[in-house]
């Protein structure tokens, strides 16, 4: 019994993500964040909780991509799906339409799930990948594109609702998601080896700032903050690289 806890939490992951499709099909996107964050909130604890029992296995392994790939990979494609296949009624306003819908935004959408697929698949089998990460993790991608309707909502800015709702916008963001969760470039984990500050300087430095930008900014800090975590990943790599050196 013991032993299918995390496997219990792993499809409680995956059921928020089913129920996530649910909701950005009937274009509740919020709703469809919510149910999408909630999963890699749960896609967190199902290998803590692993650790912690000292149940790690395959299938639990496998278990997790394919839930990743539902939560993190399918339902933030149809929410761009869903804001490319909008009608604007007024600014800062907006409301969805079967008529609108081609086939071709569909196309462009759902390149972030076969994306997040190849990225998930390579995960497993890189043994590399234990401390770090090899390209942006498919949870850190779908938080930056289910921000897009809490900003929507919430912020109200014209110009930065013109701009989500940018049919360009979201094209570029559907082929840069692509790019960035394959990328070769190695980014730090969040997991604390320790809470010693030396051992974990750029952890703790990334979540201090990401906490004051939340504070700050609130949801338009989002992807700020992915993009923070790119730059500061790449700049630890290169002072790690010439203090090796």
């Amino acid at each position: 019994m013991k032993a299918f806890i995390p496997n219990l939490i792993t499809l409680l992951n995956l059921l928020m993500g089913c129920i996530g499709i649910y909701f950005a099909m009937e274009s509740e996107l919020i709703l469809a964040a919510y149910c999408s964050g909630l999963g890699i909130f749960l896609d967190f604890f199902d290998g803590l909780a692993a650790r912690l029992l000292k149940v790690s296995s395959e299938l639990g392994k496998q278990l997790d991509s394919l839930a990743d790939l539902v939560t993190s990979g399918v339902v933030p494609a149809l929410v761009i799906f869903q804001l490319l296949s909008k009608d604007l009624v007024g600014l800062g306003s907006f409301q969805f339409s079967i008529e609108s819908k081609s086939l071709w935004y569909a196309f462009i959408a759902f390149a972030i799930t076969l994306g997040s697929a190849y990225r998930l698949a390579k995960f497993n089998i890189d043994e590399n990948q234990t401390d770090k990460f090899i390209g942006l993790p498919t949870p850190a991608n779908a938080i930056l594109i289910l921000s897009l309707p809490f900003i929507l909502k919430y912020e109200n800015i014209d110009w930065l609702n013109r701009l989500i709702l940018n049919d360009i916008f979201l094209i570029s963001l559907s082929l840069m998601s692509v790019v960035l969760l394959n990328m070769k470039v190695e980014l730090f984990s969040l997991k604390l080896k320790s809470f010693i500050y030396k051992e974990n300087k750029v952890v703790f430095l990334f979540l201090v700032v990401s906490t004051v930008m939340l504070v700050w900014l609130q949801f338009i800090a989002v992807p700020l903050i992915i993009l923070f975590y790119i730059l500061v990943s790449i700049l630890n790599k290169k002072n790690t690289a010439k203090t090796i050196s």
